[in-house]
């Protein structure tokens, strides 16, 4: 009889402490480790690089108060497809579930592909093998994970707190030794190197960021299995952010101290130049282990999250009826391994294809947010006696704000790649009969 019941719901088992670890997992990747080099040359000035960090982190720690009003209000998995689908509509909400779904299919192969790389670098004799070795990873994880949510819950808190573990030994590591290695160099760190102009520079050091931070939120999508979203869900998110934005500004402190403008900048893996300058070239395998262990980490938080999107639409009508099965242990038990191989797909069709659609997501990442932002505001006003534990303080100007600012990170987007925002529009065009067909499918 419980397993009769167990084939649709999510089971409410999990804590706080999953909160900010699938948080602090679903966020730090490799961006902090690769992204400061590329933002050096962009902008060429210490002060504007950590100046570009924090606006990023207070849009990060906005959008959490945000999400936490959302996630308490109306706790159900899925995240902005749950919030845009009942401020909006089907369609809306189709749009973006799906947006979000795929979106993550894409970051889920092109991470598998990354991480099967750096295995590469540490085990030469793999580099035939990359592709299947990527392969090799997701099937490891859509096991691991049909094992259940506890079990899946646990290893995202063990990873997580190994990854803040490891950046903030990296942080103290270049402050204790860095000194010495400071003051052997030759042209102080404060130098300009010449970039490619202020307003193309902060668009795309902007972007980077944006990118870096694309996690923030995804203790939301968890809220219908929280033992009392009401009272985890603003712990677990609000510590969360703070200790990645913590992380994210002090180890950009810690490779501004020790490393040159100018060598940063030219630098396609700042940790791991940093450390090599500390302990010699031997010590980058370190890095590269570390690498390996953060994106396993984010893999890990991206293999359990996105299954509650298409299970939710399932649920709601949207998506293949079959895909709101859930197993024993409490995992969704088509859309997982549906996800999962939808991701192998894009494996099979190449690292090159994977990244493209990787920098697409971002662009419907975003308007995922638009959407969740301005739910806050339609659901205040269609559903004003709708239950809020919680509710976003400076009320409308924060979710106002957040839509604003995220606009214009679509607008440079559109600037700087027109491409990948024209293959956005398209999909979006091509959604509305996408949708009618998923309905009369469902009818």
């Amino acid at each position: 009889m419980a397993s009769e019941k167990n084939k649709g719901e999510l089971l409410k088992l999990l804590g706080v402490g999953f909160g900010i670890a699938v948080t602090i997992g679903g966020t730090i990747g490799t961006g902090i480790l690769r992204k400061p080099g590329p933002i050096a040359a962009n902008l060429g000035d210490p002060s504007l690089i950590m100046l570009v960090w924090i606006l990023v982190s207070i849009y990060a720690f906005l959008g959490v108060l945000c999400a936490i009003e959302l996630g308490v209000s109306v706790p159900k998995a899925g995240a902005w497809y749950v919030y845009a689908r009942r401020a909006f509509g089907d369609y809306v909400g189709f749009v973006t579930g799906i947006t979000s779904w795929l979106g993550t299919v894409a970051a889920l192969g092109f991470g598998a592909y990354t991480m099967s790389e750096f295995i590469a670098l540490m085990l030469p004799d793999v580099e035939p093998i990359i592709r299947y070795v990527a392969i090799g990873i997701l099937l490891l994880l859509m096991s691991f994970h049909w094992l259940g949510t506890k079990s899946a819950g646990r290893s995202q808190e063990i990873i997580s707190f190994l990854k803040a573990i490891g950046l903030f030994a990296f942080v103290i590591v270049c402050f204790v030794y860095g000194g010495e290695i400071k003051s052997q160099q030759l042209v102080e760190t404060t130098q300009k190197v010449a970039g490619p102009g202020l307003l193309t520079g902060l668009i795309v050091s902007l972007q980077s960021v944006f990118y870096t931070f694309d996690g923030w939120h995804t203790a939301a999508y968890f809220s219908e299995e929280s033992t009392d979203p009401a009272r985890n869900l603003p712990k677990s998110m609000i510590s969360g952010v703070l200790v990645i934005i913590a992380i994210y500004l002090l180890v950009n402190l810690a490779i501004l101290y020790i490393m040159p403008i100018e060598t940063l900048a030219g630098s396609k893996l700042a940790a791991s130049d940093a450390i090599k300058l500390i302990f010699g070239n031997k010590s980058a395998s370190i890095v590269t282990f570390f690498l390996t262990i953060s994106i396993f980490g984010i893999l890990n938080a991206q293999i359990m999250f996105s299954p509650r999107v298409i299970y939710s639409m399932s649920r709601d009508g949207l998506f293949f009826k079959a895909a709101q099965r859930v197993n024993s242990g409490g995992t969704p038990a088509i859309a997982m391994p549906l996800t999962g191989l939808c991701s192998i797909l894009l494996i099979l069709s190449g690292k090159d294809t994977c990244e493209k659609l990787s920098d697409i997501a971002v662009f419907f990442f975003v308007m995922c947010y638009i959407a969740g932002f301005a739910s806050i505001m339609m659901l205040r006003k269609k559903e004003p006696d709708l239950p809020r534990p919680y509710k976003v303080p400076g009320y409308p100007f924060i979710p106002w704000l957040l839509i604003v600012i995220s606009i214009l990170f679509l607008i440079g987007a559109v600037y700087q790649d027109i491409s990948s925002s024209g293959y956005a529009l398209i999909f979006l065009i091509i959604s509305y009969p996408l949708f009618l067909l998923t309905k009369k499918l469902n009818q």
